[in-house]
C-alpha cells in the first residue's frame, strides 16, 4: 500500500522515554523515505540538538519540537492532556528561551512535581485542612529524602512512617480519586509566559480523540474521553492561557470516524492539520504509521515561517 503521508510529525526518543536516539529515530525516518520527521519529546528540549545534525547528515528535515504535559483538576475530570509545540529553527539558538522553556517544563516533574503534590496534601489533609487527618504538614523534604526518584511509594512510606497514617488513610491521600491528587503536567497558566514572549511557536493540541478509541490501545494510555477533551477545548483556544494553530488530526490512536471529526473541528475553529505516530519503540508503537500530506506540511511550514517574521 502507498505511504499517504509524506512527514510524521510526533515521535519520542531516549531524551525523554522512547526506544531510539534522537539520531536512530532521523535515519530510521530518512530510510523510509519521509521529507520530513518531527522529535517532540515529554517536557524537554534535550535531543533537538542532536536530531537536527542527524538531520543534515540523513538529508531530511527535522521539524524541532515538544510535547508538554498539562495537568487539569477540574470537577469532571482531573488528569494530563497533551500540547504540541513546533520551534522555528531560530528559537533553538535563543539562550533565553531555552532556560525559559527548561525551567517551565521542569515544573511538572520532579521537585517541581513533589512539591505540587506536597502543597496539595497540605491544603486538602494538613493540620488547618478541609479535611484534617495529618498532625503536621507534610514536607517535600522527608519525601526527596527517601530516593532520588521519587515515587507514588515514597509518598506512602513517608505518610506511614512519619505521620503514621493506616494504609487507608494513605489511599485516601493519595490514590487517584483523592481531592488532593495532582496529575504530572504543569497547569497551563504555568506556561502561558512561555507562550505570550515567543508567539512564534506552532501551538497544536495531541491526540485530542485517542481517549475514545474503541476497546485496547496502547495509544490511548488514560487519556479522557472526547466528551472531557470537547469541554475543555475552550481553555485551549483562549490565546489569554493558550490558544491554539492546530489539531493533530492523523493519529494512530484515532478511528478514521474521530479522523473525521476532528478535521471538522480544525475547520471549524480554522486550525491546521497535523499528524504523527508518537513513535516510542520499533514494535509496539513504530514509527511510520501517520502522518501529514504534502499540502498540510507545507502550510505547517508556511505557519512557523510567518510566525518567526520571515
Amino acid at each position: 500500500m502507498t505511504r499517504q503521508f509524506v512527514a510524521d510529525l510526533h515521535n519520542h526518543t531516549t531524551a525523554s522515554d522512547g526506544e531510539y536516539t534522537p539520531t536512530e529515530l532521523v535515519r530510521a525516518a530518512a530510510d523510509l523515505g519521509l521529507q520530513a520527521v518531527g522529535m517532540t519529546d515529554h517536557d524537554t528540549l534535550a535531543g533537538l540538538d542532536e536530531a537536527l545534525a542527524a538531520g543534515v547528515e540523513a538529508g531530511i528535515r527535522v521539524m524541532p519540537g515538544v510535547e508538554v504535559s498539562l495537568r487539569f483538576r477540574r470537577p469532571y475530570f482531573t488528569g494530563t492532556l497533551h500540547y504540541l509545540l513546533y520551534i522555528p529553527y531560530t528559537l533553538l539558538n535563543d539562550h533565553a528561551f531555552r532556560q525559559m522553556a527548561t525551567e517551565i517544563f521542569s515544573q511538572g516533574r520532579g521537585g517541581g512535581l513533589v512539591r505540587a503534590r506536597v502543597a496539595a496534601i497540605n491544603e486538602i489533609f494538613g493540620p488547618e485542612g478541609q479535611t484534617p487527618l495529618l498532625q503536621r504538614p507534610l514536607t517535600a523534604e522527608e519525601i526527596e529524602a527517601l530516593a532520588p526518584n521519587v515515587t507514588r511509594r515514597h509518598f506512602a512510606l513517608a505518610l506511614s512512617d512519619n505521620h503514621g497514617l493506616d494504609k487507608g488513610q494513605v489511599s485516601q491521600l493519595i490514590g487517584n480519586d483523592s481531592p488532593a491528587y495532582v496529575p504530572s503536567g504543569i497547569e497551563p497558566a504555568q506556561l502561558t509566559p512561555l507562550l505570550h514572549t515567543y508567539p512564534q511557536l506552532v501551538r497544536v493540541f495531541a491526540h485530542p480523540a485517542a481517549g475514545s478509541y474503541p476497546g485496547e490501545s496502547l495509544y490511548n494510555e488514560v487519556l479522557p474521553p472526547i466528551e472531557i477533551v470537547e469541554r475543555l477545548l475552550p481553555e485551549f483556544l483562549d490565546d489569554n492561557v493558550l490558544g491554539l494553530d492546530g489539531l493533530e488530526v492523523h493519529y494512530p490512536g484515532h478511528t478514521p470516524e474521530h479522523e473525521t471529526l476532528m478535521a471538522q473541528w480544525a475547520g471549524r475553529y480554522g486550525l491546521i492539520m497535523t499528524g504523527g505516530s508518537d513513535c516510542h519503540d520499533r514494535v509496539a508503537r513504530p514509527l511510520g504509521v501517520a502522518g501529514v500530506s504534502q499540502s498540510e506540511l507545507a502550510i505547517l511550514l508556511n505557519r512557523l515561517t510567518a510566525a518567526n517574521g520571515e
